[in-house]
């Protein structure tokens, strides 16, 4: 066991302060006379973009296996299979010496246009969450660690390194947070990747709000903060606030201001022994642990690769029964260039230096016989006229025509957002050709986010693949053919067109990125509208069909200090083998606060032979039914009616019950004169006060009988105490008589404030 106090103690100011940043672009420091050796760290999430330590290049990396993106993976809601990738992650980690994998990016997707949405899991913050702290979990199982990044509110890439995203604290704790939460408290990451950008104002590499007092103190994070890759903005402000290691090197510069803000008495020196501890904790668990190195098993994970984009793809539409295309019997065509050249990943500090992908044009040799037509230059957006005809000529000839599709490598990446939501113009355009001299056709689409599909409705079948890897072409095809049943559902909402999404009037921003929206990001917009979508939140197809029955709730009525247990039994009613995932909403009838119709709270995924049946089993606690309330500065389930939803997606709710929850927590309350009636009119608490008042009121306001009861109601609900001089012989004296008597019986201020 080090003694790393010790260690610390042996160590000079200048060699703490160097420490506190990388030696090079992804290696911390050494000090030798001590004998700290120094760690690698390495781009992910969904593969290893290691450095080639034969060279000079900071971004020559090594080949290696490039899984399915998040974009893709986050579609199969499967906890279990993402930990499985990140155990292969974590052994590939240590099959080249890598201590830390730069890991999961959790960021929400606010809008369809950031340009790194490929990299990040969902719209969901819970959904976001439950997934990563799996990857996390298998990636450390290894003994190799993660960097859960970006902490946090990086949702856009335009100005990324300066624009303030600016929310409520309940925005930031509702949206932007539980994700990087339920990874601290299931996971434990090594450590955590601050953002570039600021929040409210304050840059994340140096905002002790979201470093310290929330990351630290609330969650209980163990682990050292890293900042972004050139994030520090202030270093000696970002020691202060928590920000331990600052990556890269910064050529001594940060070094030396360290030094000097602790020898002027700016810095207490404690701060960077704190750092220091952390980082070197996590350097001697890598190191004292440290398993032999064996060469990357290239070929088994290329197959892991390919199990994972199976289970992740998504049936978007299936019209008719399209797919699956049978092996024999059909005159079937290829046509697009992503069947010989597919995106596999996005731009960017993720790209994965593969060289085993397989196109579907060459996977599908082993399973069917096809003709091909390219249709379209894979980067261009103009028409090919000579492509497009030769295209079009062959559906013309063909039963069934497949045509691939997506987004080029020039349309999405880390550094830039999107302008629109479109496809190429070009592939737009031989869709709808192709639609004109075929009445059966499959789009694949290759991309990492959602797109506008003018096509829609003219089309057989769309497959969502995203960016599935260096195996996507392979899983494709066993999609396409039947080898596999598709089981993915979307991890978020494609809106019908950009000017329908939550943020359309203030994405990006320029210097401050308002978040407008509130808590109404993705399908809690959507509800909230009532508007139509493309595909909604949840939604995916199987070559097979599922029933729900059976709903039950261990209580109908709880407190919030209760957990409750949710069983559902799910049956395949149809013909094949099929997996299906269960969802489970909640939305609070209480009427207390605004929130969403409702918010995801758990999901399971299944496997069922035909005709077999499964019961699926949810645990919720107070959290499931809570919001956050700033003025508490907690979660808050407030009294009153819940419904719990069982569903295939967010739009598809199969199966509902009512429960009704106690709050036992009480809310801050101090009663002064713009006091509003309604805060207290309809609770028992405040009858001294209304015996007071309310005659007065009444006589004031009445002046005849011309008001119902209920108007009545609701007139004085609205009217701050003050307003009662107007409507009667109020004194000074009894208004604040009444005043006092409420934060009395309030029991020094503190209740539920009760709403029609």
């Amino acid at each position: 066991m080090r003694d790393i106090d010790k260690i610390i103690s042996e160590l000079t100011l200048e060699e703490k302060a160097g420490l506190c940043s990388g030696a090079d672009f992804w290696h911390t420091k050494a000090v030798e006379r001590l004998g700290i050796p120094d760690v690698m760290v390495s781009d992910g999430p969904h593969g290893l973009r290691t450095q080639d330590l034969s060279g000079d290049d900071p971004n020559n990396s090594i080949q290696a296996v490039c899984f399915p993106a998040a974009c893709a993976t986050a579609c199969s809601f499967d906890r279990d299979l993402l930990q499985s990738m990140g155990e292969t992650l974590g052994e590939e980690c240590n099959s080249v010496g890598v201590s830390v994998l730069l890991g999961p990016a959790v960021n929400i997707k606010r809008s369809p246009l950031c340009g790194r949405n490929f990299e990040y899991v969902s719209e969901d913050p819970y959904l976001a969450g439950e997934l990563a702290a799996s990857y996390i979990n298998g990636v450390q199982s290894k003994n190799a660690g993660t960097s859960i990044k970006h902490f946090a509110a990086n949702s856009q890439e335009h100005h990324r390194m300066t624009c303030s995203s600016d929310m409520s604290e309940r925005v930031l704790r509702e949206i932007y947070l539980p994700a990087f939460e339920t990874a601290v408290k299931k996971s434990q990451p090594w450590t955590v990747m601050c953002c570039y950008n600021r929040i409210n104002g304050v840059y994340g590499s140096e905002n002790e709000h979201t470093l310290t007092e929330i990351l630290r103190d609330e969650w209980g994070f163990k682990g050292y903060v890293m900042s972004d890759w050139g994030a520090v903005n202030d270093r000696v402000a970002g020691l202060k606030a928590g920000l331990d290691l600052e990556m890269p090197a910064s050529g001594g510069v940060n070094d030396a201001k360290i030094v000097e803000a602790v020898k002027n008495g700016e810095l207490d020196e404690a701060v960077v022994d704190k750092a220091v501890k952390r980082i070197l904790e996590k350097v001697y668990l890598y190191v004292d642990a440290m398993p032999e190195k064996k060469p990357i098993d290239i070929a088994g994970d290329h197959e892991k690769a390919k199990e994972i984009a199976k289970e992740s793809i998504v049936l978007l539409k299936n019209e008719g029964g399209a797919l699956p295309l049978p092996a024999q019997g059909l005159k079937i065509a290829f046509i697009g260039e992503f069947a010989e050249n597919p995106r596999i990943q996005g731009g960017g500090s993720s790209h994965i230096n593969t060289k085993t992908t397989v196109s579907a044009l060459q996977a599908v040799n082993d399973i069917a016989d096809v003709q091909y037509a390219k249709g379209y230059n894979r980067e261009e957006n103009d028409t090919d006229f000579g492509l497009l005809n030769e295209a079009v000529e062959l559906a013309e000839t063909c039963d069934a025509v497949v045509v691939f599709a997506g987004l080029p490598d020039s349309f999405e990446s880390e550094g830039y957002d999107r302008k629109h939501m479109r496809m190429p113009d070009c592939q737009n355009e031989l869709i709808a050709r192709v639609c004109e001299v075929s009445d059966n056709v499959i789009v694949v689409l290759h991309n990492g986010a959602p797109i506008e599909m003018p096509w829609a409705d003219r089309v057989s079948g769309i497959v969502e693949a995203y960016l599935c890897g260096e195996a996507a072409g392979e899983a494709i095809t066993d999609i396409l053919f039947g080898k596999a049943n598709p089981c993915g559902k979307l991890a978020e909402t494609f809106p019908k067109k950009l000017s329908d999404t939550p943020c359309y009037l203030s994405y990006p921003g320029d210097v401050s990125a308002p978040c407008t929206e509130g808590v109404f990001v993705g399908y809690r917009y959507y509800d909230k509208k009532e508007m139509d979508v493309l595909f909604p939140f949840g939604h995916g197809l199987s070559y097979t069909t599922f029933e729900y029955s059976d709903l039950r709730l261990s209580s109908d009525n709880i407190t919030d200090q209760d957990t409750i247990t949710v069983s559902v039994t799910v049956t395949n009613t149809g013909s094949c083998f099929g997996k299906e995932i269960v969802q489970l909403y909640v939305a609070d009838n209480t009427g207390f606060a605004v929130r969403p119709v409702k918010e995801l709270k758990g999901f399971e995924k299944i496997a069922l032979d035909a005709g077999e049946s499964k019961t699926v089993t949810f645990t919720l606690d107070k959290r499931s039914f809570s919001y956050y309330h700033e003025e508490l500065g907690d979660w808050y389930a407030p009294t009153g009616k819940y419904t719990v939803m069982v569903g295939k997606s967010s739009a598809d709710i199969q199966l509902c019950a009512e429960i009704n929850v106690t709050a036992t927590v009480k809310l801050p309350f101090i009663a002064h004169e713009n006091t509003i009636f309604d805060e207290f009119l309809d609770y028992p608490e405040g009858k001294e006060a209304l015996d007071m008042l309310l005659p007065h009121v009444f006589q004031g306001m009445l002046g005849g009988e011309n008001f119902e009861p209920e108007a009545i109601r609701n007139m004085v609900g609205g009217m701050p105490l003050r307003q009662i001089r107007s409507f009667g012989d109020i004194t000074d004296e009894l208004l604040y008589a009444a005043i006092d008597s409420l934060n009395k019986n309030f029991g020094g201020g503190k209740w539920q404030v009760p709403k029609k």
